[in-house]
């Protein structure tokens, strides 16, 4: 018997019984269709994310204050640093110090918990922030330490209800009141949309949170992306002078491209762990068809005496259940493929996430489906081999 001969009659057989073998098929329909959504929709989360971060800048880079063995209190970065880095490092295109608090601000009649910036007219450009209303405050606003400060759109609706309405109006800031002087788009800057913020000028912010010139961390942008890691160093180098600190560890740096590649590594470790354990669905699928196959064959066995008896081999008998197994679960796999696929493509879409559809994904799918077809397929098919011809004949 040849081999299309014996798909035929797999296909027959399955035909004849096919409620069960849907019910069968339905365990590895669910895990291919499992493992290409969670595949799909975690690197279209993935993609979202890195896009939204290549377009805040890949010539960032922010340098902070290490953690060493000696007490890093001592060290610090001051206003005159951040000045004199400007100046002396040419491949700066721009800079600007970061301070930050946490605290409740007043919009009458309503309060809200946000953070609280304190930075340069540079950090605007800096972190490529897209204004929904109003302007960033400037350079001078920042030297007279100018009551103004931009707040982000969620802070705007939930204390004006929109971000229009906002400007202009005046909130408290530690009992002081400050002009809302502009509103930043969600999703714009690298802190994203999610908390309700505050930026003002960083020399305001000294006198609003009481603090000495003691800055947490600076951001800048370098000319070229090729210039950000020269860059940062540069300024650590710059730091380490004028502090005198002799501490390789003192200040450190972080580049957006390496924060690029960790955050793509994480997600990718996640999406992967989370499309394996979406997989063990396809190892229940296999135990499935394994149950429904040693079925068939008690329910054929006098089928199996009668093939036996005209001239069938023990392998043409194991080979026919073996390809039936396969054919059930390729089945169940192509059926996967196009349902994930369509499923991946509604959630993607409803999620506004970028669809990303992997062919790798959908050819391991199936290439698994076919090895559980196989394995779970060879304990029956070896069993239905097994079969005495006599007593298989006398079986009623």
């Amino acid at each position: 018997m040849n081999l299309w001969e014996m798909i035929r009659m797999a296909m027959e057989n399955i035909w004849a019984n096919r409620l069960r073998s849907a019910l069968t098929v339905l365990g590895i329909i669910i895990g291919v269709m499992s493992v290409i959504l969670v595949v799909t929709i975690g690197q279209g989360g993935q993609a979202r994310i890195l896009n939204e971060m290549e377009g805040i800048g890949t010539n960032l880079f922010a340098v902070y204050i290490g953690t060493t063995e000696d007490d890093y209190e001592k060290y610090r970065i001051t206003l005159e640093d951040c000045r004199a880095i400007k100046e002396s490092v040419e491949s700066i295109e721009a800079l600007s110090p970061l301070v930050y608090g946490y605290t409740v601000v007043e919009g009458s009649p309503r309060k809200q918990s946000a953070y609280v910036y304190g930075v340069d007219s540079d950090y605007n450009q800096i972190q490529n922030i897209k204004m929904a209303a109003g302007r960033f405050f400037s350079s001078i606003d920042n030297s007279v330490a100018r009551r103004v400060v931009v707040i982000n759109q969620r802070l705007a609706e939930e204390l004006f209800g929109s971000a229009r309405m906002a400007v202009g109006k005046k909130i408290k800031v530690k009992q002081v009141s400050v002009v809302v002087c502009g509103v930043a788009e969600s999703g714009s800057g690298m802190f994203g949309p999610e908390s309700p913020m505050v930026y003002m000028p960083i020399k305001l912010h000294f006198q609003l949170f009481d603090s000495e010139d003691r800055i947490n961390e600076i951001y800048g942008s370098a000319a070229h992306k090729d210039l950000v890691e020269e860059s940062a160093r540069k300024a650590i180098r710059v730091l380490e002078v004028r502090q005198q600190v002799k501490d390789s560890k003192a200040y450190q740096f972080v580049t957006m491209s390496q924060q690029m590649d960790a955050v793509d590594q994480v997600l990718a470790i996640i999406t992967m762990i989370i499309g394996a354990i979406a997989g063990i669905s396809l190892l229940v699928g296999g135990i499935g068809i394994m149950n429904i196959m040693l079925v068939s064959i008690t329910e054929r066995t006098r089928e199996i005496g009668v093939r036996m008896a005209v001239g069938a081999k023990r392998e043409d008998i194991m080979r026919q259940f073996l390809l039936e197994s396969v054919v059930l679960s390729v089945t169940g796999g192509l059926i996967g493929v196009f349902l994930g696929v369509g499923v991946s493509v509604i959630v993607c879409m409803a999620m506004d996430i970028p669809v990303v559809i992997s062919f790798g994904t959908i050819i391991l799918a199936l290439l698994f489906s076919i090895t559980v077809g196989v394995f779970f397929g060879i304990y029956p098919a070896n069993r239905a081999a097994k079969q005495d011809p006599i007593e298989a004949l006398r079986y009623e």
